[in-house]
């Protein structure tokens, strides 16, 4: 018998999540805090967010018995990563309702179709060419002069199987840098700076935007957040219009975050959608009057979604690998919220914590 939502789920209900890294994690305790239980599904036995939850699953994406059981067990299930194979979501679907939707999923997995999808509604992204094989990779670069970001066509995130190509750079070498899959490349875009909207979207169609941050990546890893973003007012209302275009041609229950390049010429162009949170939204925990978790949770369980006002700027700091080993210090830095994710390994370019650092808000004079 398949689950169907209720126009709201009570607190004491489970929300299921797939997925127990750090996003999953602080969507529990965001829960627990709401008064709801969480049943998490992972792979990894030391997951860390099988720490602060009340259940927990430790089987293969793949296991679709285990899926069943634990569909049959939840109330809602919700996701942490977008790389879950279609099968195993659609399975869970049948039992108990997935939010978001299986659509925002199979489009944000795929760069082609994310890419397609953004451009069909009108909203500007970066120029691309879908390629196969080397052929049409060096193909593709005579009409970029050379230049270019090669990307995989699924499995990317964090700076992994993407290479940029530079004038003089060998296609072949980029290709097989890349794992020799189809892929996708995308023009250089000569941006200012790099942007990401977080947008809230309930059931009902209620929507929820918080303000766009400005992104520092550091080996293709996004580094450093800053709450707002420094734009001009009318810049900032574009991206947030078309954060919500997104979220409502998707049919979103949830949260998505959009990344956006902001050009030399004032242009926003999508680079990628998420369909969960976001890094990029962290600093909402300590400067928001409700965390990009806390707004998933009460999407998916139907209940009002909250406040995104900001009461303080914020500015938040991934540790990375051994940066981690700051703890000490960074607890005694007045002003600064450390956020550790419970990880038992440390390996370089492994997210461990991070930490926001708030100043006041400031308001300018009339």
């Amino acid at each position: 018998m398949v689950k169907t939502p209720s126009d709201l789920l009570e607190p004491g209900s489970i929300i299921g999540i797939l997925g127990g890294g750090q996003l999953g994690r602080m969507t529990a305790i965001a829960a627990a805090r709401l008064g709801y239980r969480v049943h998490v599904f992972s792979p990894d036995q030391s997951a860390p967010a099988k720490e602060v939850s009340k259940f927990s699953t430790t089987a293969s994406y793949d296991d679709l018995v285990r899926l069943e059981e634990f569909a049959r067990s939840v109330d809602v299930v919700t996701f942490e990563f977008e790389n879950i194979p279609a099968q195993s979501l659609l399975t869970i679907n049948n039992i108990a309702p997935v939010r978001p939707n299986y659509r925002a999923l199979e489009v944000s997995q795929d760069r082609l179709k994310e890419k397609a999808f953004v451009s069909s509604l009108g909203i500007g992204t970066t120029n691309y060419w879908p390629v196969q094989n080397v052929g049409d990779l060096e193909q593709a670069l005579v009409s970029l002069n050379g230049q270019g970001v090669l990307k995989s066509m699924r499995l990317g995130y964090d700076g992994k199987n993407q290479t940029r190509i530079s004038t003089g750079d060998v296609a072949s070498s980029a290709w097989e840098e890349m794992g020799e899959e189809s892929g996708i490349l995308e023009r250089w875009v000569d941006f200012q700076m790099e942007i990401s909207v977080i947008v809230a979207r309930s059931d009902n169609g209620a929507t929820k935007i918080y303000d766009p941050v400005q992104n520092h990546h550091e080996h293709y890893m996004l580094a450093r957040t800053v709450a707002p973003a420094p734009i001009k007012p009318d810049l900032a209302a574009e991206a947030g219009q078309m954060a919500y275009e997104i979220a409502k041609a998707l049919d979103l229950v949830g949260i998505l975050a959009v990344e956006m390049f902001v050009t030399k010429d004032s242009q926003v162009l999508v680079n990628e959608i998420a369909p969960r949170p976001h890094n990029s939204g962290h600093w909402t925990i300590d400067a928001c009057t409700c965390s990009q978790f806390e707004q998933l949770v009460r999407a998916i369980c139907g209940i009002p979604l909250g406040s995104t006002l900001r009461h303080s700027n914020a500015e938040m700091r991934n540790l990375v690998g051994d940066e981690v080993d700051q703890w000490r210090q960074l607890l005694k830095e007045p002003g600064a919220i450390l956020h550790l994710y419970g990880k038992l390994e440390t390996r370089p370019g492994r997210k461990m914590g991070h930490i926001t650092r708030l100043t006041p808000l400031v308001v300018e004079a009339n």
